[in-house]
């Protein structure tokens, strides 16, 4: 990821947050819980909508690299959330185990 393309993750994550926070302030009340899922890679068919040649090399070394996460993966995390009684879990990060942090 080149230095530009963690500036605006970062700016996009920092504006998931603020809104996620602003709506658990409003609905809290009525015990509406909130919960942002951050996952790292996952395995998806979203790399057959790459065009740019670049790109798309980057992601397949990376995924040959890493074992993504799968669809299973992100059903438990939020199950795990949804089955919490009295606790309000603000976010969860999930990544694959192989994925720098």
């Amino acid at each position: 990821m080149k230095e530009g393309d963690r500036s605006t993750a970062s700016t996009t994550k920092w504006g998931v947050d603020a809104l996620s926070e602003a709506l658990c302030q409003e609905v809290h009340k009525d015990n509406i819980r909130v919960t942002i899922i951050e996952p790292g890679l996952v395995d998806t068919e979203i790399d057959s909508q790459i065009t740019n040649p670049v790109a798309k090399q980057r992601i397949e070394e990376r995924r040959k690299s890493i074992q993504p996460l799968q669809s299973e993966d992100i059903v438990a995390a939020i199950v795990y959330v949804l089955i919490q009684p009295r606790v309000n879990v603000n976010e969860i990060l999930i990544r694959p185990t192989g994925q720098e942090h």
